[in-house]
């Protein structure tokens, strides 16, 4: 009797132990920060991909992903200029595709809504006539969250360092 009553206060402990570390792992900042870290660093990296792959023969569509990726003054600069750069890639014949290599969080402020991500994509260039082109590039995006999630709001080049010699 005494062992079952021993074994059955142990069982509660050890329930009780387990419901209480649920709930601090349920209410945990750390996992909401980094729930958020790479909810940001997901669409990030899309949308960077997004902005780095047209297609001539799909245009209007590559052209509303750009669109669907961005807000604020990207966004506005890429609707303003829609028509211009459709000419020219139809002129041109390109197809762009790209491709996610690495990306990593630069900074995330969840309250203000923002982040920065770095990205490095391998693009390749098809022209109608030559061989494609590959290139390798790291980007910097900064990133504000909107009602349908993180979009991308303003995109640059990474600025590369000075090589000791």
């Amino acid at each position: 009797m005494l062992a079952a009553l021993v074994l059955a206060l142990c069982a509660a402990g050890a329930a009780g132990w387990g419901s209480w570390q649920r709930y601090q792992a349920a209410n945990d900042d750390s996992a909401s920060f980094a729930q958020a870290r790479d909810d940001a660093l997901a669409a990030g990296e899309q949308a960077v991909q997004n902005m780095n792959t047209l297609d001539h023969k799909t245009l209007e569509q590559g052209l509303d992903n750009w669109e669907q990726s961005t807000t604020g003054d990207l966004h506005r600069q890429l609707v303003d200029g829609r028509d211009a750069f459709a000419r020219q890639i139809t002129e041109a014949k390109t197809v762009s595709t790209a491709k996610v290599l690495s990306g990593a969080v630069t900074e995330l402020d969840e309250r203000a809504g923002r982040a920065g991500v770095m990205v490095a994509l391998r693009v390749t260039v098809t022209a109608p006539e030559g061989e494609p082109a590959v290139k390798e590039s790291r980007l910097l995006g900064s990133l504000t969250r909107t009602s349908e999630g993180w979009k991308l709001s303003a995109l640059g080049q990474a600025p590369v360092g000075a090589t000791a010699g």
